[in-house]
């Protein structure tokens, strides 16, 4: 039993995966190993656990547990509906939380800047696991000097683009701050699932709810993959993008949203686009039911790895009609 459970910190080789009881052993997001050795690592995943910025609900500086403890399935078998182990062909670390200090407001977003930049100095991918909506601003800000402006596909059930005055730490004007400094290329960039109104687009292409509803994934799928071309594509998911239905543990509810399946449809719809980056935030344990809403969290990221692990050679199994 030398290579069953606690793989999280026992294990060394970053591919692959160890037996583990789905109840037990140390919770690491995708049982991925605890480490910040960055050697031959293709993706860190990191957490960011801050929700100082909310304007209604608190309680998603909780959100990273959450998700790591509701991606423990996810970890148990091929993944579906890829029919491999994505981690045969990706090296995947969790990296842990980035250490930040509430009681010194002002240092939090240099700090997860920092933070991001010295993973993407490696050439590493980042999947990062809020926090409120806000950690996505300085997560930008290290992408764009990277990679210069990105593609941003924004799924939300808010525009995230209300006024900014360059210097308020809110979880809803982080976007019209990013256009502005030039962070992502607004007319390759798409927002999908908005539900909630302001006066200006900003230049993003907006897929609202009742449009997607309308017209169905596949129509959502054309225009991102027409916007974004071959632009680094930054996917950044906040579950109040999902319908309370789907997703009732978040701070900002609003009914009419996307259904957990059409969300999973988007992200596996993504393969053949430039992804350089992904967060996945809004998570509230506090307000969520069963998990719901972390297991919804969980697997679109988990399932945004898998079209990384396809970049790099895992090859599909269908079994069943797709």
């Amino acid at each position: 039993m030398a290579d069953h459970g606690d793989q999280a910190f026992r294990r060394k080789d970053t591919h692959g995966r160890w037996r583990e009881m789905t109840y037990g052993g140390a919770l690491s997001f995708l049982r991925r190993n605890y480490s910040r050795d960055l050697d031959g690592v293709d993706v860190v995943v990191s957490g960011v656990p801050f929700d100082n910025a909310v304007t209604f609900r608190p309680g998603c500086r909780l959100g990273p547990q959450a998700i790591r403890a509701a991606s423990v399935q996810l970890a148990e078998l091929q993944a579906f509906p890829f029919g491999f182990d994505p981690f045969d062909a990706l090296s995947v670390i969790d990296w842990g939380d980035v250490h930040l200090d509430p009681h010194h407001p002002e240092t939090v977003r240099p700090a997860i800047e920092a933070h991001a930049d010295a993973i993407l100095a490696q050439g590493t991918r980042m999947l990062t696991l809020g926090g409120d909506h806000s950690v996505t601003y300085p997560l930008l800000r290290a992408h764009a000097k990277r990679h210069g402006p990105v593609a941003l596909l924004q799924v939300d059930a808010h525009c995230d683009t209300w006024d900014d005055d360059g210097v308020t730490m809110d979880h809803g004007t982080m976007f019209a701050r990013a256009a502005a400094e030039g962070l992502v290329d607004v007319a390759r960039s798409v927002q999908v699932g908005l539900r909630t109104f302001n006066d200006s687009d900003h230049g993003f292409e907006i897929l609202t709810a009742p449009w997607v509803h309308r017209y169905g994934i596949d129509a959502v799928l054309e225009v991102v993959h027409e916007r974004a071309d071959d632009a680094p594509l930054y996917l950044s998911f906040d579950v109040d993008g999902l319908d309370p239905a789907f997703a009732p543990g978040t701070g900002t509810p609003v009914a009419g949203g996307l259904a957990s399946w059409q969300a999973l449809e988007l992200v596996r719809g993504l393969k053949g686009l430039n992804l350089v980056g992904m967060d996945v935030v809004e998570v509230s344990p506090p307000y969520d039911h069963s998990e719901i809403t972390a297991i919804a969290a969980a697997t679109v990221a988990h399932d945004w790895l898998c079209l990384l692990a396809e970049q790099k050679g895992a090859k599909r199994t269908e079994i069943g009609r797709l």
